[in-house]
């Protein structure tokens, strides 16, 4: 794949003309006035200045993160992040996103799913971002694929993961022995594409062959860098692949693997001397001892993130990290602890993003924030106030960030299990088929097993309006192996 000319190791930025022609004749203080109040029409906070329009209209932001896209596009309706002048969200969502520069077209890369002999070995195929899937031709040519389970999937989304064939000693070896600029960039490419696919089909199909590029990575860290800035950023980005790769474990119900790969990241983060890695590490530890049946390791470790993350000047990081404190505490069944922490996340949501936010958190919304309170309050049993949470998270979802699929799911199954067990059956069943209609799409176990369990609750009310055909359906879905 031939480098791309939006980033390179020793980046020049382009200036975005575009976004200065739009500012007309306004001064930077002036526009970044009408920003913010565009911001507060449709409920964000942005703290925009004039050295931020500085800073787009230098090209140094390439792309703006999810709060700013949603007030720059509620400004300009009909535009694209592109027609505004900046780089598709594709090109830089990951730690650092960075490209190489002037790689020829076989610089090194890592294989995100490995060959096997039944594999295809034809047609050449064309690298497909997720994100930008324009034509209901390409998505149904991309869903067919993902979901046949088979190395397909690969070929039809994967494509910048070539050298399948090769292993990872011999990738060490391409450059005498030691990792350089291109194995550091080809591992921070797996940790990218591996993000944008489970934000849009979920972990299942994916898991089972992440673990290439994870051996690759810390394969380059046995083997050594010939420069202290480039052992960095390798032992970020393999503790930043331990963490994704971690999460397709977790959200596919494989626990132990993924407390594995968390405590993996750890490590690497605290052999670096990492507090971005570290908090991100004990943040995935903490939203898995809840989801494990630990709550108050739960409550520990999102502590132990929030003192790792004290100083990286990230309020949106320490909103998220308090939510999973707060899951802890109602986990352990203490309501005072959880709204004291509940209160704490939405003070500090409410300050707005920052540039120091970590890229992999651009998850993080005000619909994750609503999920997240939702998944609280249903564990302290307060099913109305959960499912008025999960409806706000999956209307939130839904308008602002539709291609997080995944996440429309989750939040919609969980608003159909709030409502199921309030005594809503029927709103319940209506939820419900909206995310068997999602399907097709996403596959997490996660998400089926909240089904499973909604459907459960549903059965005594199977002739209630709707409930028989969610019942039914459901029913239908073929079982995991």
């Amino acid at each position: 794949m031939a480098s791309s000319p939006m980033a390179s190791s020793t980046p020049s930025p382009r200036p975005n003309l575009d976004f200065r022609h739009l500012r007309g004749q306004r001064s930077p203080s002036e526009f970044a006035a009408v920003i913010r109040r565009a911001a507060r029409e449709i409920g964000e906070r942005v703290s925009c200045d004039a050295r931020y329009i500085g800073r787009v209209e230098a090209g140094e932001i390439r792309c703006p993160n999810y709060a700013y896209e949603r007030v720059f596009l509620h400004m300009f309706p009909g535009r694209t992040l592109t027609d505004l002048g900046f780089a598709p969200r594709s090109a830089v969502r990951g730690r650092g996103a960075r490209a190489l520069s002037g790689a020829p077209a076989s610089h090194t890369t890592i294989p995100l799913y490995e060959s096997s002999p039944s594999g295809p070995s034809g047609p050449e195929t064309h690298e497909c971002d997720p994100y930008e899937i324009q034509s209901h031709e390409e998505s149904d040519v991309l869903r067919r694929a993902f979901m046949s389970g088979t190395a397909t999937v690969a070929a039809a989304s994967l494509g910048p993961f070539g050298l399948a064939a090769q292993s990872p000693a011999a990738a060490t070896a391409q450059r005498g022995g030691r990792a350089g600029e291109a194995e550091v960039s080809a591992v921070e490419e797996a940790v990218r594409k591996i993000r944008l696919l489970d934000d849009r089909h979920g972990a299942d199909g994916l898991y089972r062959r992440a673990g290439a590029p994870l051996r690759t990575a810390y394969a380059l860290l046995d083997a050594g860098t010939t420069r202290q800035s480039t052992a960095d950023r390798l032992h970020a980005g393999a503790g930043e692949l331990a963490i994704s790769v971690g999460w397709l474990a977790h959200d596919s119900g494989r626990f132990d693997d993924a407390r594995s790969h968390y405590a993996e990241a750890l490590a690497t983060a605290r052999m670096a001397s990492d507090p971005a890695l570290e908090a991100h590490a004990f943040c995935n530890t903490a939203f898995l001892a809840r989801d494990s049946g630990r709550p108050r390791e739960a409550v520990r470790a999102s502590q132990a993130a929030t003192r790792a993350a004290r100083h990286l000047s990230s309020p949106r990081l320490l909103s998220l990290l308090a939510l999973r404190e707060a899951g802890g505490w109602a986990g352990l069944g203490d309501k005072a602890g959880c709204e004291q922490a509940l209160t704490r996340a939405h003070a500090l949501f409410d300050r707005g993003p920052s540039d120091a936010d970590p890229e992999w958190m651009t998850f993080y919304g005000l619909a994750e924030l609503e999920g997240l309170e939702a998944q609280c309050w249903s564990a302290l049993g307060d099913w109305e106030r959960a499912a008025r949470h999960a409806r706000r998270a999956a209307g939130v979802a839904s308008a602002q960030t539709p291609q997080f699929t995944r996440n429309i799911a989750l939040y919609t199954a969980e608003l159909a299990d709030d409502l199921a067990r309030a005594g809503r059956p029927d709103e319940a069943a209506t939820a419900g088929l909206r995310v068997l209609g999602l399907l097709d799409e996403v596959q997490s176990s996660r998400i089926q097993s909240m089904l499973a369990t909604t459907a459960r609750v549903l059965l005594p009310h199977r002739r209630a309006s709707g409930v028989c055909g969610f019942l039914e359906r459901h029913a239908s879905l073929p079982r995991a192996v």
